[in-house]
């Protein structure tokens, strides 16, 4: 039985409360001290306590509070844009209390801010449980309007065509999805820490199905060919910052990257061929992988890893990814203090677990999170800031502009 409308907002509100609720204690009981839960309840009626004293929270008292408390508490770690999804959210929350009607696009628009809104706060699986929401809800409606569509209306075309042309579409054949109507935009979006996990579609998970679907352009040629001579112990740049407008192509880039050192067969990856002759090698060597997403990672919940390490910080998070519980040792004094390795500490890391590739996207929405804060186990922002110079001798980094690069097609 589908799901209805209402059914699907109340499943959004239940994901967003899940993932607000540490948010919004955390950042209360940082700025506003050890009162916060009396000050939070005297000044908004409508947030209770229960009889531990304990304050209740459910979706609306959630919002209230970040809205009654915003100048004070979160102003600091959000923007005016995350301001905006409160609002409409504590709306959103209202008209579905009160049996208001919600239309499909009602809905999408609904969990469309709640997903953005868990992104921003670095809660990403709760953000990608309410995708799969918004992907389902877009399979329904297609569904309805391919049963409810009963002729197609012809299209005159204006001018004579000249003679002996093709058809485009024999010339230009559209993938199966997308010619049988089945093509979800939602799905199809770059992920870099699901592909990681294993996660997502083909057309980004798998390495052929990826670098079929990609054109190399000049710019992620550079990219590629730099980084394959860098990894092979030839010269090229140890550190690179990309820098794009939003859709530029910095996380297709860096799937390219991921994918190239996966230890795949590179004769088997069309279009790769050109980068390795310009890099002066043969084949992409495998290389430890480390992938950091801000907004995967949570700068207030440790991550216990299948053996047993408890992670802390993202310095933590990348040396376990690159060697296990082994590397994580190497700084694991760093991540329970909360401090930045120091260089000696990293290089020799990267010496034992070469040749590796440390893969960095949305630092900024986990380190603003760290504003004012001094009880997180992420450790402050300023020892972000001291993460990020260049940890090896002689490492400066060079700026590239994937936008050149990149761009990923369905055919």
């Amino acid at each position: 039985m589908a799901m209805s409308n209402k059914e699907r907002v109340r499943k959004g509100l239940d994901e967003l409360k899940i993932g607000l609720i540490p948010f919004v204690e955390r950042e209360l009981k940082s700025k506003l001290g050890a009162y916060w839960v009396e000050d939070v309840t005297g000044r908004s009626r409508s947030i209770q306590r229960d009889a531990e004293g304990k304050i209740h929270w459910d979706t609306q008292a959630l919002l209230k509070a970040m809205v009654d408390n915003w100048q004070g508490v979160f102003r600091y770690v959000l923007g005016h844009v995350e301001r905006s999804y409160v609002g409409e959210l504590f709306d959103v929350r209202n008209k579905w209390a009160h049996e208001k009607p919600f239309t499909s696009d009602d809905v999408y628009r609904a969990l469309d801010t709640i997903q953005r809104l868990l992104e921003a706060i670095s809660e990403g699986q709760r953000a990608e449980a309410v995708g799969q929401i918004k992907a389902d809800l877009q399979r329904q409606v297609f569904a309805e309007q391919a049963r409810n569509k009963t002729r197609y209306k012809q299209l005159t075309l204006e001018g004579t065509p000249k003679d002996g042309l093709e058809p485009w579409r024999k010339v230009i054949v559209p993938h199966q999805d997308v010619a049988s109507g089945r093509y979800m935009q939602a799905e199809f979006a770059a992920d870099l820490a699901q592909v990681h996990r294993g996660e997502g579609s083909d057309e980004y998970r798998d390495p052929h199905e990826f670098f079929k679907r990609t054109y190399i352009t000049s710019g992620l040629r550079d990219l590629l060919s730099g980084a394959l001579a860098r990894i092979a112990g030839e010269v090229g740049d140890p550190v690179v910052e990309l820098q794009t407008n939003f859709g530029g192509g910095k996380t297709h880039s860096m799937l390219a990257l991921y994918h190239l050192f996966s230890g795949v067969e590179t004769g088997s990856l069309e279009g790769i061929e050109p980068v390795l002759k310009e890099a002066g090698v043969d084949v992409a060597p495998q290389a430890q992988r480390a992938v950091l997403v801000g907004t995967a990672l949570s700068p207030g919940q440790p991550s216990v890893k299948p053996d047993g390490t408890e992670v802390r910080t993202i310095w933590g998070e990348m040396a376990w990814q690159l060697g296990g519980k082994s590397a994580f040792e190497m700084i694991e004094d760093s991540d329970k203090s909360g401090t930045s390795p120091g260089s000696v500490d990293l290089v020799k890391l990267f010496n034992t677990h070469s040749p590796c590739v440390i893969l960095i996207d949305e630092w900024v929405a986990y380190a603003r999170q760290l504003v004012g804060k001094e009880d997180l186990p992420a450790g402050t922002f300023e020892s972000q800031g001291s993460f990020a110079q260049p940890p090896l001798p002689g490492a400066r980094p060079r700026r590239a502009h994937p936008r050149r690069g990149a761009q990923g097609i369905r055919r």
